[in-house]
């Protein structure tokens, strides 16, 4: 298992992890398979969208807060119960298929990592599932 550290620069932003998971896919050698990548941060996500325009990722960010507000009517007492729901929204783990070493992702596609909490350094493990 592989991991990465990223340093988010903002409360809410989607920070593209792409090359950095390809990488981690160089470093072992991987050929073909399923790379999974996962992040044990319960106030961030991962998603795979269109990454040629930034306004994408602003506009998701956007919606999300829209549908739920940072400041709400929560119990948490940390204050972050927002942060907490975008994450179950947008889930912790992705899979992407690997061919010949390679992430397979559409024209237009990114891997991300939301962040709902930050600025925060955020890890994130890559495990590849298949051959060498």
């Amino acid at each position: 298992m592989q991991s990465i550290q990223i340093r988010t620069p903002a409360h809410s932003c989607a920070v593209d992890i792409t090359e950095n998971v390809a990488a981690k896919l160089n470093d072992i050698s991987a050929s073909d398979g399923i790379c999974l990548i996962y992040t044990p941060h319960t106030t961030a996500g991962l998603a795979i969208n269109e990454g040629a325009d930034p306004n994408v990722m602003d506009d998701v960010l956007k919606s999300l807060e829209t549908i739920v507000p940072w400041q709400g009517h929560y119990k948490h007492n940390e204050g972050n119960s927002a942060a907490h729901i975008k994450a179950i929204l947008t889930g912790g783990s992705i899979q992407v298929i690997v061919d010949s070493g390679k992430l397979v992702l559409g024209t237009w596609e990114k891997i991300f990592l939301l962040e709902f909490d930050g600025p925060r350094t955020r890890k994130i493990f890559v495990q590849f599932l298949g051959g060498r």
